[in-house]
């Protein structure tokens, strides 16, 4: 049998990492199915089901035979629903269905974008703490990731100033998520507006992660940068889905929301990876677009249970000796200081999951060292069984 000359891995497998947040949930799981009794607080997914009438729609759609391929950027109705969502929900001017994809999932529409405007040698500008997956996507890409870091004194939030430095002649792209996995952090409309008219007059592009729009708490207010005038239109790709906000996770339905000629480029793309988004699953999302109070309504009620487990989970770990926890307010995560034990968060987190059966994503994954993240998307028990454990693992350190 004759082996290939070289066996080696491709630059991109190479150097490529694994998500930090999947691992921590295949292992709780793992420990679970081994009987384990588990307080897992890794996974980034709402633990109630999607709505029923999103379903039914689905299954109606495989009853009535859409089962075969659709557009690459998605069926026309969905796009055009989306279109229309961006203008009168998001308040951005003049969008049209061509200026929208549909494609197998938030994290693959993110791909997409850095993909249509990345070329290899660019550089990215990525605040830290960030979501895992953004600095491998752009090194896929083959791009250069450049992390600007803005920790719990900064609110976890970066500065105009700090990105007009951090921006070079090499710099092709800004990544902003707002709100923000893992901090829950929200930008204010004034903190955008400023980072958005530097980005602008850099002549760089935004990448603007909003796959946590509806999840928001303490009466604030998500804001599009797209909508602040027609240059920044014209310098925004937005990405979102329905994984988060509708309960869809697998589902893999992702949207992307860009300059016309940037979505016929993601458009090709799309065509020649992945071909197109689950041909029923639209027919789900469709549902939801259009009976657009009834998908507010189910949004309402996990909003009021996630509030409820955000402030249970906060002050109980506040109530920690050695822990310091900010107030998120979007998304369903808090992301905790805990760097007054004298162990790496990477240590912590492996300890902690040893000896108290309690995961937790440690901060290294999402560039802050000395944090770690919960998700409070969990059941009531959990978070309760799993702030005794914590509570007894610290105070043994």
């Amino acid at each position: 049998m004759t082996m290939p000359k070289n066996t080696t891995l491709s630059t991109w497998a190479r150097n490529i990492s694994p998500s930090p947040t999947l691992a921590v949930d295949a292992k709780a799981k793992e420990l679970k199915a081994a009987g384990e009794d588990v307080c897992g607080f890794g996974a980034g997914e709402p633990d109630f089901d999607t709505p029923d009438f999103i379903k039914e729609a689905c299954g109606k759609a495989l009853a009535d035979g859409k089962t075969k391929y659709a557009p690459a950027p998605g069926i026309p109705d969905l796009r055009a629903a989306i279109a229309q969502k961006y203008v009168s929900d998001n308040g951005i001017a003049g969008v049209r269905p061509e200026q929208v994809v549909v494609s197998p999932g938030g994290k693959y529409s993110c791909y997409l974008a850095i993909m249509a405007v990345v070329s290899p040698g660019d550089e990215v500008i990525i605040p830290a703490p960030y979501w895992v997956s953004y600095p491998e996507m752009v090194k896929l890409a083959g791009g250069m990731p450049k992390m600007i870091f803005a920790g719990q004194e900064s609110s976890f939030k970066i500065s105009p100033e700090q990105l007009r430095e951090a921006i070079t002649p090499q710099t092709r792209l800004v990544i902003i998520n707002s709100p923000s996995n893992p901090t829950g952090t929200v930008y204010t409309r004034e903190e955008l507006a400023a980072l958005t008219q530097v980005a602008i007059e850099a002549g760089i592009y935004i990448m603007s992660d909003e796959i946590y729009e509806y999840l928001l708490y303490d009466g604030v207010k998500h804001v599009s940068p797209a909508s602040f005038s027609q240059e920044a239109a014209e310098s925004v790709i937005t990405v979102a889905g329905f994984s988060k906000t509708f309960s869809m996770t697998g589902w893999r339905l992702g949207t992307l929301m860009a300059p016309a000629p940037i979505a016929k480029a993601v458009t090709s793309i799309q065509s020649q990876t992945s071909s197109n988004a689950t041909t029923f699953a639209q027919y789900g999302a469709l549902a939801a677009m259009q009976q657009w109070e009834r998908s507010m309504a189910a949004v309402r009620s996990m909003l009021e249970v996630f509030d409820r487990r955000r402030m249970f989970l906060l002050e109980g770990l506040n109530a920690i000796d050695g822990i310091e926890c900010a107030r998120a307010q979007g998304a369903f995560y808090l992301f905790p200081k805990m760097d007054a034990f004298g162990l790496s968060a990477m240590d912590f987190a492996a300890k902690l999951l040893e000896e108290e059966k309690v995961a937790v994503v440690p901060g290294e994954g999402f560039g802050a060292p000395g944090y770690m993240r919960l998700s409070y998307a969990t059941s009531d028990e959990v978070i309760e069984k799993g702030l005794e454990r914590l509570a007894r693992f610290c105070a043994k350190l």
